[in-house]
């Protein structure tokens, strides 16, 4: 296999299985075909036409909509359609900056087609042989993709905190790093990917950090969702990406950017450079 097979992976998608829906005129996301016929059962929030499916206008205040739609969701989930609420609501919205027009339980998101986001730490450490990379392996009892590797910390964006803010927090809940080091996370960029699941379309973009961590450095779980954290020669995590999935799927594309750029893949050594870097910035599907 090859690094860009984890691209191809996290962008497989038939949109003609989806149809978009919009609220107050704004396409906001995509829903299944046959989604769409579970909610045909709710006429009063999801008008259904020929091509179209919009959130009923009598809804027009954010909260109003948030209600419409989770008292659908809790209903589906009550009949098993759903899975029950996390209790962490995400926006819903056209794109990052706009709105939220909603909220919506981060468990339903993918349902509904709507773009996501979270945060993702590069943890890594400068030696006298090249640089390493702290990796977690994910608890064995996590609902999602138990036991396998991960970036040293990684989280879904919620309402209501900044994107900095909120790396900071899971940078303590999941890898104990303190107030003084967490001020050095520093902003790296982002990774977009459009991915087709059972449960509907992934429109998620990844706004990633890079953190130096000092020698002496070891991070501790707080939160129950790693197992262990392992620092391993960049080399050997580039050669763990580019051979297998051992990694949660799209943390495969933090790294590839992190390897792209701190040197490790280049024009030169990687054929498939250009693929690389233009698979990294998925476009959503959006007006």
């Amino acid at each position: 296999m090859a690094y860009l097979d984890h691209i191809r992976r996290c962008n497989a998608h038939d949109l003609g299985k989806f149809q978009p829906w919009s609220i107050d005129g704004r396409t906001v996301g995509w829903l299944r075909h046959d989604f769409i016929q579970r909610l045909r059962a709710f006429p009063a929030v999801f008008q259904i036409g020929e091509g179209c499916i919009a959130l009923a206008p009598a809804f027009e205040a954010p909260g109003e909509r948030t209600e419409a739609i989770s008292r659908i969701c809790r209903a589906l989930a009550a009949e098993g359609v759903l899975a029950p609420a996390r209790g962490e609501m995400f926006p819903v919205s056209p794109q990052w900056g706009v709105g939220p027009m909603a909220e919506i339980d981060r468990r339903w998101v993918t349902h509904f087609g709507l773009p996501a986001y979270g945060v993702h730490l590069n943890g890594f450490v400068r030696t006298e042989g090249g640089l390493k990379m702290w990796v977690a392996r994910r608890s064995k009892e996590k609902m999602t993709y138990p036991g396998q590797l991960d970036n040293l910390v990684a989280g879904g964006q919620p309402v209501g905190l900044g994107l900095h803010e909120n790396m900071v927090k899971e940078a303590d809940e999941e890898a104990a790093i303190p107030a003084a080091l967490a001020r050095q996370i520093r902003p790296v960029g982002t990774i977009s990917y459009v991915m087709e699941t059972e449960a509907g379309l992934k429109l998620d973009t990844m706004y990633n950090f890079d953190l130096e961590l000092p020698a002496d450095f070891t991070p501790v779980n707080n939160d129950g969702e790693v197992d262990e954290f392992m620092l391993m020669p960049l080399a050997d995590v580039a050669a763990i990406v580019r051979d297998s999935f051992a990694f949660k799927f799209n943390c495969n594309l933090v790294i590839i950017d992190f390897l792209i750029r701190h040197g490790v893949l280049t024009p030169d050594s990687e054929p498939d450079y250009a693929a690389l870097c233009t698979g990294l910035q998925t476009p959503f599907p959006m007006d």
